[in-house]
């Protein structure tokens, strides 16, 4: 299909011609209720518009960077083309469809009627028993909740109140208090269920439950596995659960009939339901695609799989770029006080993964954060954070060793879904307990590694860093300049890049015990405090990045700090014991401290 009449002016006849019959084809195949999705920069897929209204956003705004091929407009990669029925919940302000494919996949639950075969659900290929199970629920979106209820359906009524439950702190006791009344209320045919249990088994069933793991409140281990039916901790011997304050003899006996509950508790959101969800609905299983069929290739980077990350790890997994569905993920982690309350020192971790097989207007959108691991406080984990990633970890090598058979709605076929993380995403604090290399002292820097380029500044009590113009060109001018930076010049070349493999001969033979209470540790070369739990991923030491710094906290760092000492403000870095520093180093004489005749700086 021609498309250089997208680049054209908007103002012309030939791009009003082009844009005329992509919409014509879009409203012939893709429309819904005289509606479709509207490509502009302003809406970004994100609205349904009419065609009146299509045709004036892009003319006056323009196609969506990178969207060259119309998946969602009638241009389907496969004979197969996506069918979508919204019915009456389109423009429904109770809108449980639009509500579940929001918060677990994007578009809309295909017309699944009883004329096609199988289990009414049309395609050339019967759907896993994960997809039927999923399919079977959704069908609950439009059963009634009572005779004759439009307002709600059976699902929507159990998911609100599921949602007024935790809200108002209601006990499981409660709920099902609360239902028996309302099933002896209602009229006669209602659907709500007996129990909070037989309500929570129909909300599992959409991949929104988790697992609880208890952990040792020293961060040593995980009761998992072997020690699930461990009582304390194998490390530091510390008791699994809240010890009871109770000391007298009718104190011990009441406590051996009190339900114990334990220190600290850690949530696992399975990952693996969640990215078979993606491929259930035809329109998100499409853009799972997208990487690979409808990405412009100009040379320009505007998503990951652009990048030489991306490509080299293609290169060196071939079996597994073959298969377009497969996923890239990008990890990130970072902690937050829960409790928004300055003066409460609480640290809560969680662990998040993205999926960067969507395009970029929809890899970044909150939908498609997948909430992993929920790491407890009081305290950060710090270097302790690898037992808590040993779950999600065992999950990522199940993906990449063996895979999960899946449905693809796209399709209408079953395969074998594999996945595979690219990188981690932190701060610069945060990439110290990702990656395992201190980012604190004399080898701070995880790119120089043992090259760091630094010195301690006797006044201001710190170490800094001024090796940077090594990774300039030869001929550089900077490289020359020695008044403006360190008073030499610079003609060093850059450092080598760390390879996985170089991390894995610096740390051969090397072990580490986790835990806050534990200091047997041996010293580590360099930086290092640890190898990174990352490594057991077969394919982790061939990444060519592996972590990645947070854009935001570097751009916040820096202005401040700049705007601080150009205003003279509390964080400014310019103040007498820096000027100190800077007359022992012998550089900068016209900020050197003036005495005066008191002998006062």
């Amino acid at each position: 299909m021609d498309r250089s009449w997208m680049y054209k002016f908007r103002g012309s006849k030939e791009y009003e011609n082009g844009l005329d019959k992509l919409l014509d084809i879009a409203f012939e195949k893709e429309s819904v209720n005289g509606k479709i999705v509207c490509p502009c920069k302003n809406c970004k897929l994100g609205d349904w518009v009419d065609r009146v209204t299509a045709k004036d956003h892009l003319t006056y705004h323009g196609f969506l960077n990178g969207y060259a091929r119309w998946f969602v407009h009638g241009e389907a990669s496969s004979s197969t083309r996506p069918t979508y029925d919204l019915g009456d919940n389109f423009d429904n302000g109770n809108d449980m469809q639009g509500i579940l494919h929001d918060g677990i996949c994007f578009g809309r639950v295909e017309n699944y009627s009883d004329d096609n075969d199988g289990d009414g659900i049309p395609g050339d290929e019967e759907p896993n028993n994960d997809a039927k199970c999923f399919y079977e629920l959704l069908k609950n979106v439009e059963k009634e909740l009572y005779p004759g209820c439009k307002k709600y359906s059976q699902l929507s009524a159990i998911i609100r109140l599921f949602h007024i439950k935790c809200l108002n702190r209601v006990s499981n006791k409660g709920f099902t208090d609360l239902l028996e009344f309302i099933k002896d209320a209602f009229p006669v045919g209602e659907t709500f269920p007996k129990s909070y249990y037989e309500a929570e088994k129909m909300i599992r069933g959409l991949g929104l439950s988790y697992n609880k793991i208890h952990a040792c409140p020293n961060d040593c281990m995980l009761y998992r596995k072997e020690y699930e039916n461990d009582t304390e901790c194998h490390v530091c011997k510390t008791s699994r659960y809240l010890e009871d304050k109770d000391s007298d003899a009718v104190g011990e006996a009441l406590s051996k009939k009190k339900k114990k509950f334990p220190a600290k508790v850690l949530r696992h959101f399975p990952l693996i339901p969640r990215l078979q969800r993606l491929f259930m609905s035809s329109k998100t299983a499409s853009f799972m695609r997208w990487h690979e069929e409808g990405r412009t290739e100009d040379g320009y980077m505007r998503h990951p799989a652009d990048s030489p990350a991306w490509k080299t790890f293609d290169f060196r997994n071939r079996d597994f770029a073959e298969e377009t569905r497969n996923i890239r993920l990008g990890l990130t982690s970072d902690g937050f006080n829960p409790f928004r309350s300055l003066n409460v020192h609480y640290s809560t971790w969680p662990v998040v993964l993205i999926p960067y097989n969507l395009p970029p207007w929809m890899c970044m959108k909150q939908e498609y954060f997948f909430l992993s691991l929920l790491i407890p406080g009081p305290t950060m984990p710090g270097n302790n954070l690898d037992v808590y990633l040993e779950p999600l970890i065992e999950e990522l090598k199940l993906l990449w060793e063996v895979g999960v058979n899946t449905y693809d709605a796209s399709m209408n076929r079953n395969f074998n879904m594999r996945a595979a993380l690219l990188w981690t995403i932190s701060d610069f604090p945060a990439l110290a307990n990702l990656s395992g290399w201190s980012t604190k002292g004399e080898f701070a820097c995880p790119s120089c590694h043992k090259d760091t380029c630094s010195r301690w500044l006797r006044y201001s009590g710190k170490h800094c860093y001024m090796g940077h113009r090594r990774f300039l060109a030869s001929d550089h001018p900077f490289r020359k300049d020695k008044r403006s930076f360190n008073g030499f010049e610079e003609h060093d070349k850059a450092p080598s890049q760390l390879s996985g493999d170089m991390v894995l001969r610096e740390l051969d033979g090397h072990t580490h015990t986790f835990g806050r209470l534990n200091n047997d540790n041996r010293k580590l070369p360099y930086n290092w405090k640890k190898r990174s739990i990352f490594f057991e991923l077969p394919y982790w030491k061939g990444n060519i990045l592996r972590h990645n710094l947070d854009v935001m906290h570097i751009e916040s760092n820096v202005c401040e700090s700049v705007l601080a000492t150009i205003l003279g403000l509390d964080k400014s870095k310019d103040h007498a014991k820096a000027r100190d520093d800077l007359q022992e180093m012998g550089i900068r004489p016209e900020l050197h401290p003036i005495v005066d005749e008191s002998d006062e700086s």
